[in-house]
């Protein structure tokens, strides 16, 4: 059996300082998109994906500079990066194999993975969905399926843990199951159902509770 778990929002509590750069440039472009409809709207997607799907719904485009500003807004609190509580703890007691899936680029993950004493749990088995496979990123179950090949594990023998609606769908439609994680900075009023929408079999709030979580689901399958 393998564990694979997404980073951001998941294990490391980064979604929120992302969330919350993105509303401040677009409120400066005049766009009033508040932080928990950001949250439940476009956590798990890429800058450009969700710049594109902005200018979709506006049906003009935005400044081409976005991302940039987005980016180095972010980056300039990057000091307060934290892991989720209680993540290397759960790690210690996980007792499966582990990988890691994410939207974000190999430079991005490597950096945050380091800075929050991360890094050595997952390495070498850090996938970026931009970077592997069909190089696209969740909701595409591609980098899932990128992981399941490469660790010669049958997608349905694979438990995955995400924190947001693309994510879970993209795991969902890898053929795997998946456990909903709501007890990162970012969480909202909804998430959990919102979750199980997607596709996931049940939600836990703390990290602490994985391992139980995951042994239980583990003892029966879905029919």
């Amino acid at each position: 059996m393998l564990v694979i778990f997404d980073c951001d929002g998941t294990l490391i509590d980064s979604e929120i300082l992302w969330a919350r750069a993105s509303v401040e440039i677009f409120q400066e472009e005049e766009l009033e998109i508040g932080l928990e409809d950001y949250n439940s709207t476009y956590a798990g997607m890429t800058n450009e994906e969700i710049i594109q799907q902005i200018e979709a719904e506006l049906e003009r485009s935005l400044p081409h500079d976005l991302t940039d500003r987005i980016n180095d807004l972010a980056m300039r609190r990057i000091d307060k990066l934290e892991a989720i509580e209680g993540a290397q703890e759960m790690l210690d007691q996980l007792d499966y194999a582990r990988c890691m899936c994410s939207n974000s680029s190999s430079e991005m993950l490597e950096a945050n993975l380091r800075r929050t004493g991360l890094w050595d749990r997952f390495r070498p088995y850090i996938y970026s969905a931009i970077e592997v496979g069909t190089k696209a990123p969740k909701p595409d179950p591609n980098v899932f399926l990128h992981a399941a090949t490469t660790l010669d594990v049958d997608p349905a023998e694979c438990f995955v843990v995400e924190d947001s609606f693309h994510g879970v769908q993209a795991a969902s439609n890898a053929g795997m199951r998946v456990i909903g994680f709501i007890g990162a900075g970012h969480t909202y009023l909804g998430h959990g159902e919102h979750l199980m929408d997607a596709g996931a079999e049940t939600v836990v709030r703390r990290l602490a509770e994985l391992p139980a979580t995951i042994d239980a689901l583990s003892s029966w399958k879905p029919e």
